[in-house]
C-alpha cells in the first residue's frame, strides 16, 4: 500500500484553526501534565518525527487525534496508520507501538483515561449502571469526536480559561467519544424539563460570576449529574454554563465601568485571568472594547 495513495484515501478532518502549530514545538518534544478533573487525569501533546515506542502497556485508555501528519502503530495483532483528524484508541493494557508514517512526523493529542473515569461518564450518560467502555477501533475516521477532543486539549491548555471552561469541555470530549465509538451502544438519558434546578444554577452562577465554580459543584447542589445538568442547562438557557458564566462576568463588569473603576481593576475583580483575556471576552459580548465602553460613561478606564 503506497502512502501517498493512504493520505489521500483519509482526509483531514480537523478544522485548520490549528491547536499547536507545528513551529510551537521542537521536533520530538512532548508535554505531559495532569488536569484535577475527574479525579485526575494525563494529558499529552507531542509532535514525533523520530521517536519510537518499542511494544508496551498503558494501564490507562489511551484516547489520542492526529492533528498533522500520520502515526503507524501495532495494536490488537496488525499494523495500523492513523492520518491526520483520525482518532485513536487503545484500551487499557494492550500492547502498542508507536512511530511516525511520514517522514514529516506527526502531531499527537492524547488524553489518557482510567477504566473507572470512563466509565463515570457512560453512567452519567446514560443515567444507568454500565461496563466501561471498549473501543473495537484502533482508528476511527470521526470527525465531530476528534474535533471535540481536540477543542479538550485547546481549552486544558489555556492558562486563561476558567475551571468550568476546561471541565465542560473535557466531559463534553469525553461524552462524545463513548456515545460514538464504545462498542455496546450507549443512548443519551432524555433530557427533561428541569426548570427549578436550571433556576437555582443561574442564581449560584450570578452570585459567583468572578468565583472559579467546578461543574461538579454546581451538579451537587441542584442533585443532578454534571453531563445531565449540561444538557438540561444548555436547553432551558440556550447557553451552557460556561459561557453563562462568562455573561454573568461581563455584566457586572459594565456596572463597574460606568462607575468609574479603574480597567485593570475590573479584570481583575471580573475574575478574568488579565486584560487581554477582558478585553476580548467584553468586545465578543458588548460589541466594543471596555476602553470604548469608559469613554461612553467620561471614563478613561486608567
Amino acid at each position: 500500500m503506497q502512502k501517498i495513495a493512504l493520505t489521500a484515501r483519509y482526509p483531514a478532518q480537523v478544522s485548520e484553526a490549528a491547536l499547536l502549530p507545528r513551529d510551537r514545538l521542537k521536533r520530538d518534544e512532548a508535554r505531559l501534565w495532569q488536569v484535577p478533573f475527574l479525579g485526575g487525569l494525563n494529558v499529552l501533546q507531542a509532535r514525533f518525527v523520530k521517536q519510537a515506542f518499542a511494544r508496551h502497556t498503558h494501564e490507562e485508555f489511551t484516547v489520542g487525534v492526529v492533528q498533522h501528519g500520520a502515526a503507524e502503530f501495532w495494536n490488537r495483532g496488525a499494523e495500523h496508520v492513523a492520518p491526520g483528524g483520525s482518532v485513536m484508541l487503545i484500551n487499557a493494557d494492550e500492547v502498542t507501538t508507536g512511530r511516525s508514517f511520514l517522514a514529516e512526523g506527526y502531531l499527537h493529542l492524547v488524553l489518557y483515561p482510567r477504566a473507572e473515569q470512563l466509565r463515570a461518564v457512560a453512567e452519567q450518560v446514560t443515567g444507568r449502571r454500565v461496563m466501561a467502555p471498549y473501543f473495537p477501533q484502533s482508528v476511527a475516521t470521526a470527525p465531530e469526536v476528534a474535533q471535540r477532543l481536540i477543542i479538550a486539549h485547546r481549552v486544558l491548555n489555556d492558562p486563561h480559561a476558567s475551571v468550568l471552561t476546561q471541565e465542560e469541555a473535557l466531559q463534553n470530549a469525553l461524552a462524545g467519544l463513548v456515545i460514538s465509538l464504545a462498542e455496546e451502544r450507549l443512548v443519551p438519558v432524555f433530557a427533561g424539563r428541569e426548570r427549578a434546578a436550571v433556576r437555582v444554577v443561574r442564581e449560584y452562577l450570578e452570585a459567583h460570576a468572578s468565583d472559579e465554580v467546578p461543574l461538579a459543584d454546581l451538579a451537587r447542589i441542584v442533585d443532578l449529574s454534571p453531563f445531565y445538568l449540561t444538557r438540561v442547562f444548555r436547553q432551558e438557557v440556550g447557553l451552557p454554563p460556561h459561557a453563562y458564566q462568562i455573561q454573568a462576568r461581563v455584566q457586572q463588569a459594565r456596572g463597574w465601568i460606568a462607575a468609574g473603576w479603574r480597567l485593570a481593576d475590573v479584570a481583575l475583580a471580573a475574575g478574568f485571568g488579565d486584560q487581554s483575556a477582558f478585553s476580548n471576552q467584553f468586545r465578543r459580548h458588548v460589541g466594543v472594547t471596555p476602553g470604548q465602553y469608559a469613554a461612553a460613561f467620561g471614563q478613561d478606564g486608567r
